[in-house]
């Protein structure tokens, strides 16, 4: 036990010196608990972007999509709950849904009352959640990577430890931020793949992404994925509002025929965009096309008014 309290300590300081070193960049809101870290940038019609699991503000930053966004849009990017500068209070499940309501207090706050919406992976279910909970505020969806239906994936499993009650304390605030540390590498291959990490990748923050609070929010996160599949995808066919799915041809985290060719098929009023050679991080590697599907969200919403 004082060999993991010595670990323990030493990864507290290293969260502590990874916030020193990456301070927020945005501004944020205190609503119902949570000190809510956003950035906004630019200016036109609302888009609001949610980034995946154990991710932050930081990868759209770093792909360059808020800047390339900000030259049309209103760009509004959340640290989502537990991730980069927001908090995660423990008294709440995290799920899609108590995201979405978060999110839509939010962007009330912010004036916002009709948006474009993009969640990349994990923030797919959050932004599938604003829509089917808040359909006035969303206009139209962009979902790229994401997961929609639920599967047997023993790697969610294995990714849950941490968020055990107790167990996964210790395991978060000792042993699973060196483990992250050593897994960082072979991590991105897998998500990147087949194509290589980008270099304007170097500028996310990794220290940041191996803070005990953020492995065990991930945790948290891998835990609900299966199960928050399970409830959303039954009313999927109930959304009419314009949806464009973007995957990589070749993302070696999700199958993209098993989730969103069949989100496609589901969904009466959607596009399906395949990127080919790209895999999970699709907005890392190809951000133009990303972009391009972007306007043609915007595009769409114009046709149909």
């Amino acid at each position: 036990m004082g060999v993991l309290a010595v670990i323990s300590f030493v990864n507290w300081r290293l969260s502590r010196k990874a916030e020193r070193d990456n301070p927020p960049q945005g501004r944020f809101l205190d609503i119902d608990g949570v000190r809510l870290h956003y950035v906004e940038r630019g200016s036109g019609p609302p888009l609001v972007l949610l980034h995946g699991n154990g991710s932050m503000i930081q990868d759209f930053e770093s792909a360059g999509l808020i800047d390339l966004a900000a030259r049309n849009f209103r760009v509004i990017a959340f640290d989502r709950p537990g991730f980069g500068h927001s908090s995660r209070p423990r008294r709440v499940v995290w799920s899609p849904e108590a995201q979405a309501d978060l999110f839509v207090k939010a962007l009330t706050r912010l004036q916002v009352h009709q948006a474009v919406v993009l969640g990349h992976s994990w923030g797919t279910l959050v932004a599938l959640a604003l829509a089917r909970r808040h359909p006035s505020l969303v206009q139209s969806l962009v979902l790229a990577s994401g997961y929609y239906f639920p599967t047997v994936r023993a790697d969610v499993v294995a990714q849950s430890g941490p968020a055990i009650p107790v167990i996964g304390d210790l395991l978060a605030y000792s042993l699973a931020p060196l483990l992250s540390r050593l897994m960082w590498s072979a991590n991105l291959a897998k998500m990147f793949g087949p194509r290589p990490v980008p270099a304007k990748f170097q500028g996310f923050p990794k220290e940041m992404a191996v803070r005990p609070s953020q492995i065990r929010a991930a945790a948290a996160e891998a835990m609900l994925m299966i199960p928050a599949a399970f409830s959303a995808s039954p009313s999927y066919g109930e959304l009419a509002l314009p949806v464009v799915i973007v995957a990589g041809e070749d993302d070696r985290l999700i199958d993209i025929d098993e989730q969103s060719a069949r989100l496609h098929q589901e969904l009466k009023n959607s596009k399906l965009r395949r990127v080919p050679g790209a895999g999970h991080m699709v907005h890392q590697s190809a951000t133009m096309p990303i972009m391009d599907v972007i306007n043609e969200a915007a595009a769409e919403l114009q046709q149909r008014s």
